[in-house]
C-alpha cells in the first residue's frame, strides 16, 4: 500500500468499523443480557452472558488502585495505539494485509479504551467452551485485536531478507 490517501482510508475504515460493531454489540449486551440469565447456543459451545470488567484481558488489571489502573489500562495503551498508527503512515514497506491488521489492533484498542474513560469497565458478553477448553469472557474488541494479531503472524515469522 503505497500513499498515504489509501492507508488513511484503510485505517479510518477498518478503524471505524471495529469500533462501531464494538459499540453497538456492547450496547446490545447491555440492553438484552444484563440482568438476564446467560444464554446458549451451538449446544452449549457459545455462551452469551454480560460482563463488566474493569480491568483489560481475563480482567488482568481489574484489581489495581486508582492510580495504576488509568496509567496502566488507558494512557499506556493510549500511547501504544499512536505509536502504533504512527508505524503504519511512517513504514513504507507495510502491504495491505498489514494496515488491515495493525487497523484491527488500533480500532479494537481504541474502542476498549473509550468505554474505560467513559464507564469506568469494558463491557464483555462473548464465552467459547468446546472439547474441554475455553476462552475467557470477549467483546468485538477483542476479536479485533486477535484478528489483527492474526493476521500479522505470517509476517512476523517469515524469515528476515537481510
Amino acid at each position: 500500500m503505497k500513499t498515504f490517501r489509501s492507508r488513511l482510508l484503510v485505517v479510518l475504515v477498518v478503524v471505524a468499523v471495529s469500533v462501531g460493531l464494538d459499540q453497538w454489540t456492547k450496547y446490545l449486551a447491555t440492553v438484552h443480557l444484563q440482568g438476564e440469565p446467560d444464554q446458549f447456543y451451538l449446544d452449549g459451545i457459545l455462551r452469551l452472558t454480560h460482563v463488566h470488567n474493569t480491568g483489560a484481558f481475563l480482567s488482568i488489571g481489574s484489581g489495581l488502585n486508582d492510580t495504576w489502573r488509568p496509567i496502566l489500562l488507558n494512557l499506556f495503551p493510549a500511547l501504544l495505539l499512536i505509536a502504533l498508527l504512527y508505524y503504519i503512515f511512517r513504514e513504507k514497506l507495510l502491504n495491505g494485509w498489514q494496515v488491515v491488521a495493525l487497523s484491527l489492533i488500533v480500532g479494537g484498542g481504541l474502542s476498549n479504551i473509550v468505554d474505560r474513560l467513559l464507564y469506568g469497565h469494558v463491557v464483555d458478553m462473548l464465552h467459547l467452551k468446546a472439547l474441554g477448553l475455553q476462552t475467557g469472557i470477549f467483546n468485538v474488541a477483542d476479536m479485533a485485536i486477535m484478528g489483527g494479531m492474526f493476521i500479522m503472524l505470517p509476517f512476523a515469522l517469515r524469515p528476515s531478507r537481510t
